[in-house]
């Protein structure tokens, strides 16, 4: 009978969870692999067995925060409408910032001093951002947004970017509805890219 997998799935997400954890309440030098081994009720050995060293952590901790990114987008229902696609992606990524906010720091603010994505790192980061570009793909074709220049992507990525961030920061107005202010920021905002001759 064969031995069972200890180093398993299951334990893999649960370091990752930890490491992401311990980066964004304490920084980045709060990361030991002793200390996360510890947290996560397991042994250096095992963090070795499943990443290789604390950079190959590092870095498998950038392409997980990413793959559960594009993993909510990608599970985003798609209604043919562009302009009302866009605001459900918009939504869906607050979702999961909410859902992953020990993850967030990993892919855009920095947290990781030194870290620097390989090639292959920075295709699963492009990867998940995929379905905004698409929307606004389809949008520009069908003639639903105008596009000058290809900065759409850069505005909208920068609306739900910003605003997420504040949430996750605290620094927005107490006792605000979040999400209701949130996706009428989103919908005004895909308002200024609609293409008023088409329609």
């Amino acid at each position: 009978m064969p031995r069972p997998r200890t180093h398993d799935e299951a334990l893999r997400v649960r370091l990752l969870d930890r490491a992401g954890e311990l980066i964004a309440a304490e920084g980045a030098t709060a990361l030991s692999l002793r200390r996360l081994a510890a947290d996560a009720g397991t042994s250096t050995t095992a963090v070795y067995s499943l990443f290789g060293g604390k950079p190959g952590l590092v870095r498998e901790l950038y392409v997980e925060a990413f793959h559960r990114l594009g993993t909510r987008l990608r599970a985003v229902p798609m209604t043919g409408r562009p302009a009302e696609d866009l605001v459900l992606l918009g939504v869906a990524y607050r979702e999961s910032a909410l859902a992953d906010p020990h993850l967030y720091g990993v892919m855009f603010g920095g947290a990781i001093p030194g870290f620097e994505p390989d090639d292959e790192a920075t295709s699963h980061s492009r990867a998940a951002l995929a379905p905004l570009l698409e929307v606004i793909a389809a949008g520009v074709e069908t003639g639903v947004f105008l596009d000058s220049g290809g900065t759409m992507a850069v505005g909208c990525w920068g609306i739900v970017h910003g605003l997420v961030s504040l949430e996750l920061l605290g620094n927005l107005p107490p006792g605000m509805d979040v999400a209701a202010t949130y996706e009428r920021s989103l919908r005004a905002n895909t308002a200024g890219w609609l293409n008023r001759a088409s329609g």
